[in-house]
């Protein structure tokens, strides 16, 4: 059996397996599955930390090496402040109750975004969280909290800009590869699979330059009826798509098969 290419990177190369190493998710829909049953918004919340469990248990069993949640986005600071301040709550609770089941199972936490806009009870938590799994391999799982795309690369390029000040870089030496290797996440695999729920079709801000390359999936199911079942949906679609990273369509055939 003939190798691949040598001029094809290693995102390349496990684009052209089934099943994705890396899934990131917008878990949308918990109001309204809320609403929908005459419940507060916040009961909404609270069941859809049910579907967190119950796919972060599926992936590490699947063998889906990352997955990436968006809980709370830069722009979440908006909603009315009693709802904010429940998810900062149901946040610390999680951190408190889930980071023990967390190791157990093998799972590696880590929280994505400025951190530095939480009370310092919740830095505290996230800090004990993430050294208390940070040797786990099974997953990684990765919490996007007070997270935004735009936030990410804003940071990525005023480290660089210093590295230019202090006489480490020069403005040519900015590149891409560069950049990515100042964005959070820089050291695992850009998301595979890019999954929706709650019907809307957009990527609000997450994972800006992480998913130029994704397979995009979107469903109208709302995040607390998002099962193992549904997650199995969306691996389906992505095991039916030729991803082609620029290539044609007989290129990346060759590819399977070689």
């Amino acid at each position: 059996m003939s190798s691949m290419p040598q001029d094809i990177s290693n995102e390349e190369r496990d684009g052209y397996v089934s099943l994705p190493r890396h899934v990131a998710i917008i878990m949308d829909g918990n109001g309204r599955w809320a609403q929908q049953r005459h419940l507060p918004r916040f009961a909404g919340h609270r069941a859809g930390v049910e579907s967190v469990r119950e796919i972060v248990r599926a992936c590490g069993e699947k063998g889906i090496q990352v997955l990436t949640l968006f809980a709370f986005s830069s722009e979440n600071w908006r909603r009315p402040q009693k709802e904010v301040g429940l998810l900062m709550d149901l946040f610390l609770t999680a951190l408190e109750h889930e980071a023990k089941k967390l190791h157990k199972n093998e799972v590696q936490l880590r929280i994505i975004g400025d951190t530095s806009a939480f009370p310092e009870k919740i830095r505290k938590r996230i800090r004990e969280a993430e050294s208390l799994t940070a040797d786990n391999n099974r997953l990684i799982l990765n919490i996007a909290a007070n997270y935004g795309g735009k936030w990410d690369i804003t940071q990525a390029v005023q480290h660089l800009v210093r590295q230019v000040q202090q006489g480490e870089l020069t403005p040519e030496q900015i590149d891409a590869e560069r950049i990515a290797g100042q964005l959070n996440m820089h050291d695992l695999p850009e998301p595979d699979l890019f999954i929706r729920t709650g019907g809307e079709q957009r990527i609000s801000n997450f994972l800006i330059w992480q998913l130029a390359y994704t397979e995009l999936y979107f469903t109208d199911i709302l995040w607390p009826d998002f099962n193992r079942n549904e997650l199995e949906q969306a691996l389906s679609s992505f095991a039916d798509r030729q991803r082609r990273f620029g290539r044609t369509g007989e290129q990346v055939e060759q590819l399977k098969h070689a």
